[in-house]
C-alpha cells in the first residue's frame, strides 16, 4: 500500500497547520487532533486563534520561534502560494496540501527549493496507512 508522504511522516516531528481553528467541526480541528495524539507536535497558524489544542497560535509561519517540519495547509488553492513562500523562508522539510486542495504552480515551486510536496491528501489518512503496514 503506497503512502504519501511516508518519508515526512516518518521524520517529522512538528506540523504547523494553516488554517487550523478552535471549532471542533472543522477537518482542521479533527484531523490536527489525530496528529498531535499520534506524537507530533502540532503548531496552529490562524490570526483569528490565541491558542488551539493546548499550543500558541501564530498568524503565520515566520512568526514561529521553533523549526517547523511539515506545514500543513487547510486553505483555499489560491492561497497556497504564499504559504509555499512562507514555507521556503522558514526552511519547512515539506509541505502537504489537504484534500480538495491543489494549485500546481505552487507544488512545482515548493519541489524546486528542495520541500517535499503532497498534494490532495488527508495527513490522517496517510498516516493511518502507514500505521497499518
Amino acid at each position: 500500500m503506497q503512502v504519501a508522504g511516508e518519508n515526512l511522516l516518518r521524520n517529522a516531528k512538528t506540523i504547523a497547520v494553516v488554517g487550523l481553528s478552535n471549532r471542533r467541526s472543522r477537518p482542521s480541528y479533527g484531523v490536527s487532533e489525530y496528529m498531535q495524539a499520534s506524537g507530533y507536535r502540532i503548531i496552529p497558524v490562524n490570526p483569528n486563534e490565541t491558542e488551539v489544542l493546548g499550543e500558541k497560535a501564530w498568524a503565520t509561519l515566520e512568526e514561529i520561534p521553533d523549526r517547523v517540519d511539515i506545514v500543513d495547509v487547510f486553505r483555499r488553492p489560491e492561497c497556497v502560494p504564499e504559504i509555499v513562500d512562507s514555507a521556503i523562508r522558514i526552511g519547512a522539510k515539506g509541505i502537504w496540501m489537504q484534500e480538495g486542495v491543489v494549485n500546481d504552480d505552487a507544488a512545482g515551486k515548493a519541489r524546486a527549493a528542495g520541500l517535499e510536496v503532497v498534494m490532495d491528501r488527508c495527513i490522517l489518512k496517510e498516516h493511518r496507512k502507514m500505521l497499518a503496514r
